[in-house]
């Protein structure tokens, strides 16, 4: 289970330095990582055990609806194998990053199954449009019945 959010940096190949809290989960789940680009300007980066059959239902949407076939070349078309180095690190690929807008500052937010990695730019965006679309008295679908 990946939780939370760390601020990290991107070093000038590249490269993000997975939190050592984080590491282990990683290693349990396999050193075989799927990075790829999300709709909202964010990457994903999932163990491939988690993340293959999630591909695979990508894969059996219709090939002939506009949408889906834009999610599958968003979701499918971008999708990396990314191995953890010795170091503790995964190598950003540049095309990914240009996708996401990442620069230096960037933020690795555990989402339970996968990452997130956001720019800094977007994530305080995205952070911030959070908050608004939860200003209101109602839960949103779901999430009726949990108390905090």
């Amino acid at each position: 289970m990946f939780q939370g959010a760390a601020q990290l940096t991107l070093d000038a190949k590249g490269r993000l330095a997975i939190p050592a809290r984080h590491r282990d989960a990683l290693a349990q789940a396999g050193s075989h990582l799927v990075m790829t680009a999300h709709p909202h300007r964010c990457l994903l980066l999932y163990p491939a055990q988690a993340w293959e059959p999630i591909r695979d239902k990508i894969l059996a949407a219709p090939s002939f609806d506009p949408r889906s076939a834009a999610l599958k070349r968003i979701l499918v078309g971008n999708a990396r194998d990314c191995e953890i180095d010795n170091a503790g690190r995964i190598l950003v690929a540049p095309e990914l990053r240009d996708t996401a807008e990442l620069d230096k500052q960037v933020w690795l937010v555990g989402m339970g199954s996968h990452f997130e990695l956001w720019s800094d730019a977007g994530w305080r965006r995205q952070h911030e449009t959070a908050f608004e679309a939860l200003a209101g008295d109602q839960p949103p679908p779901g999430f009726e019945g949990i108390s905090l």
